[in-house]
């Protein structure tokens, strides 16, 4: 059986920042196995192939046959490569992910953005046929954690836009980023003042109190810190106007907001969706955001879904996909 075969387990490898989660999925979506690890971020774009290779063997079964790579950083899916990256992870632009991770596991590899894979899972099934004119949704996705990454798809079909670029709605021009600087190198967008590290960071700006991760200011914000409470609002209005320009540019159908930083709690999206709202064109009115219907597990099924529909990159050639 080749990697296409709907029945046939597949190795899902989803990339972030802080950590890898592995997954041995079955056809129909079951996941039948396991693994995480830490993202060896710091230590570059070798160790970090060498440890999608050990989370792929902690769950690898005899039948696998191929691995879905949902990976940080903008992913030419065609060439398997690392087209562009923030410095999250140290030298990640331009690695080979495809063919390393291919000559590392012996097994074909497929890849895309990790925020891309987990959105392709939305236009699956009845959320995701026939919403829109063109026969399928117009979908807009934010994952928002250590970074803040997003998807789109129009009439059904998931946009790649050159060097694999669409959706990447971190780095759109954000008001309350106010010249903030950007991990893509510019300042003032939107990750600068939204992502989890830049609401901790700006926490301590305005209140001169260290804080060590996002879940200490929320910690701090149900105890009645009002800078923590200004910081967490502040980050969710801005992902919250954002996608709500996103939601009248594109006339979208479905609008998912997925990641880390939405888990903190009820301030964090009561003020993300009336910032939203506030934004809407009238026939939007009633469109709100949403949680990822795979839950947490949307990007590790979506890497999964990869070998099936991209270009397979083979460890007995020098990455051409066929």
């Amino acid at each position: 059986m080749t990697a296409r075969h709907p029945h046939t387990p597949v190795i899902g490898l989803d990339l972030g920042g802080t950590k890898i989660a592995a997954a041995l999925v079955a056809g129909d979506g079951t996941v039948l196995a396991r693994h995480s690890l830490p993202t060896p971020a710091a230590r570059g774009a070798e160790a970090v192939l060498d440890a999608l290779a050990e989370a792929a063997r902690a769950v690898r079964a005899p039948d696998a046959a191929a691995i879905g790579v949902a990976a940080a950083g903008v992913i030419d899916p065609v060439s398997g490569t690392v087209t562009s990256a923030t410095d999250t992870i140290r030298g990640w632009a331009g690695t080979a992910l495809a063919a390393g991770l291919a000559a590392r596991t012996g097994l074909p590899v497929a890849c895309d953005n990790d925020v891309r894979a987990a959105a392709a899972t939305e236009l699956a099934g009845p959320c995701g046929g026939g919403a829109g004119r063109g026969g399928g949704i117009t979908l807009v996705y934010a994952a928002v954690g250590t970074g803040v990454g997003g998807a789109v798809a129009a009439a059904g079909r998931m946009l790649h836009g050159a060097a694999g670029v669409a959706g990447h709605l971190g780095h759109l021009p954000s008001p309350e980023a106010g010249g903030l600087p950007c991990t893509c190198g510019a300042a003032g967008h939107l990750e600068a003042i939204a992502a989890g590290p830049a609401i901790t960071a700006h926490y301590t700006r305005i209140s001169g109190v260290p804080a060590d991760r996002l879940e200490t200011v929320a910690a701090r914000a149900a105890g009645g810190d009002p800078h923590a409470t200004a910081a967490i609002v502040l980050g969710a209005r801005a992902v919250g106007r954002a996608l709500g320009g996103l939601a009248n540019t594109l006339g979208a159908d479905r609008v998912v907001v997925g990641g880390g930083v939405p888990r903190i709690g009820a301030l964090y999206t009561d003020a993300l969706d009336a910032a939203f709202a506030a934004e809407l064109m009238p026939p939007l009115r009633t469109l709100r955001p949403v949680p990822p219907r795979g839950g947490p597990d949307a990007a590790v099924l979506g890497a999964a879904a990869l070998p099936r529909t991209l270009p397979l990159h083979h460890p007995d050639t020098t990455g051409v996909p066929r």
